[in-house]
């Protein structure tokens, strides 16, 4: 039994991520013990496993909808990209380098190694490994050293599924040409299409269906239709946009909308910390790069980020810093969560992640921050307002409080807030706590909704990527792509010649 396959997306964010979810959770509902996998990951939506390994997000939320407990194998390659061109390599959960992307080429061969290791290990424990790969199988330029796509297939005989996204147009050229650009060898483990991301009656697309798979000898296994409001944890910020609101369903609790602002700082990082509040009823939650953008927000929020002295720049460039100024003053609230906490610092002294020294913060919270050579990598337990709170902490800036009042493990001065805690609002007690206290601060009338449970919203969620899969794929072709590998005999497709006709009997 192969018990892997990979899948692949004809470009960027194609839903390779919530595929792989999806086909995780069917699995698991069949009684199949499965695990997620991604060789590397680019990516600053990242959390931390229960031993202390920092991981993506996204292979979390994967492990999630397997229903097992995510580890640093699932994904033993991380970059986190800075403020300078240069990324940090997180190695089996920790940080490892500072590397240019030509530094990072050379060190390729040897990740290879310690992810197939990785991969190999995850075969041995479980019934079925579903990986995911990275950008695109066809980035010619990069192919001699990839290892998160075709290069990884090769090397661990995995049949590979390629995910093309049909909302953003020209889904049959992508997935012609993205095997027509790939030599023979890595042809012959392409052996299916899922087309995703589909709007409208799916009869007027079976004549190209048909075509493709006439000109590529190889099937297309499903079409999946359009779901919206996943708010699954994405790998990075490609699919947020300043314009985009997201917001809970408005229900009979709040009588008022409570108004979120997000900073989208460039370097925005963890930002699934703000989906409990969006998926919250009667909570409206917006992207801000704007002054004029926090004027009418009851709650303004200075997120996470992997460059917190240059996106401190942005910010005062950007003439942010006044209204954030002028809300404390006012006693309007203010939530700065890691870097953003570390924003409101009277200073930072970073010789480390910036090399910029001694920066003055906002000054809004009595905070001395110093940036430390090690990473700080937890899970984190406490209490506040009365309620259990657990976390998760990636940082390597040492806050240091002197005063104000205990808030998690940063501090609280009037209306402003700040911790270093990820994932605090995901606890039900406390995010209602905290936004029953930030309504009375900012005058509304609003009142949480006292059942809303945003881990049964994410488990609702991962049933819809579930059915996704069960419904609309052709899950005994997958099931045998799983159990017997790419197909022997697949034709080869070169670039520029006329394509040839369909293999028979070597459909799935």
């Amino acid at each position: 039994m192969s018990n892997a396959i990979l899948i692949a997306g004809t470009t960027s964010d194609a839903g390779k991520s919530v595929v792989t979810a999806g086909i995780c959770r069917w699995l698991v509902r069949r009684g199949v013990k499965v695990a997620p996998f991604k060789a590397q990951n680019m990516s600053l939506n990242s959390m931390v496993t229960a031993d202390g390994a920092e991981i993506g997000r996204a292979q979390v939320m994967q492990a999630q909808a397997a229903r097992v407990e995510p580890e640093a194998a699932m994904n033993p390659v991380l970059l986190k990209p800075g403020a300078d061109g240069r990324s940090q390599v997180v190695l089996l959960g920790r940080p490892v380098a500072e590397v240019g992307a030509l530094d990072y080429r050379e060190r390729k061969p040897y990740l290879l190694e310690r992810s197939l290791e990785c991969l190999a290990d995850l075969r041995r424990r479980f019934d079925v490994v579903v990986c995911e790969g990275a950008g695109s199988p066809a980035e010619i330029n990069l192919r001699d050293r990839d290892i998160a796509n075709m290069g990884l297939a090769r090397a661990a005989d995995l049949p590979v599924l390629v995910v093309g996204d049909i909302d953003r147009g020209g889904v049959f050229a992508a997935m012609y040409g993205t095997l027509a650009l790939l030599e023979a060898a890595d042809q012959a483990l392409v052996a299916g299409w899922l087309v995703n991301k589909f709007r409208g009656d799916a009869r007027l697309l079976k004549p190209g269906l048909d075509m493709l798979h006439e000109l590529t000898g190889r099937p297309v296994l499903g079409t999946l239709p359009m779901l919206a409001d996943l708010w699954l944890d994405a790998e990075d910020s490609l699919d947020l946009s300043t314009a985009v609101t997201r917001s809970g369903t408005v229900g009979p609790y709040g009588e008022d909308v409570l108004r979120v602002a997000v900073l989208r700082l460039p370097r925005l990082s963890n930002f699934t910390d703000l989906d409990a509040l969006a998926q919250e009823p009667g909570v409206l939650v917006r992207w801000a790069t704007r002054p004029e953008e926090l004027a009418d927000a009851d709650l303004v929020v200075l997120p996470g980020t992997r460059a917190t002295v240059a996106d401190l720049a942005w910010l005062r460039e950007r003439g942010l810093e006044r209204p954030l100024l002028a809300r404390a003053a006012e006693g309007r609230p203010v939530l700065g969560v890691c870097g953003g906490y570390q924003m409101l610092s009277r200073r930072i002294t970073d010789a480390v992640e910036s090399g910029a020294g001694a920066v003055d913060g906002l000054g809004l919270l009595p905070v001395e921050v110093e940036f430390a050579v090690e990473k700080t990598l937890g899970r984190p337990v406490g209490e506040a307002y009365g309620e259990r709170v657990e976390g998760y902490e990636i940082h390597h800036g040492i806050a240091r409080v002197d005063g104000g009042e205990p808030f998690l493990d940063g501090c609280r001065v009037g209306a402003v807030w700040g911790t270093t805690w990820h994932g605090a609002l995901e606890n039900d007690g406390f995010r209602r706590a905290f936004l029953r206290e930030v309504a009375a601060v900012a005058g509304r009338r609003f009142v949480p909704a006292p059942d809303t449970s945003f881990a049964a919203a994410r488990e609702e969620r991962l049933d819809r990527l579930g059915d996704l899969i069960e419904e609309h794929a052709d899950t005994d072709a997958l099931w045998r792509l799983i159990e017997g590998g790419a197909p022997a005999g697949l034709p080869f497709v070169p670039p520029g010649a006329p394509a040839p006709r369909a293999v028979e009997g070597e459909e799935l």
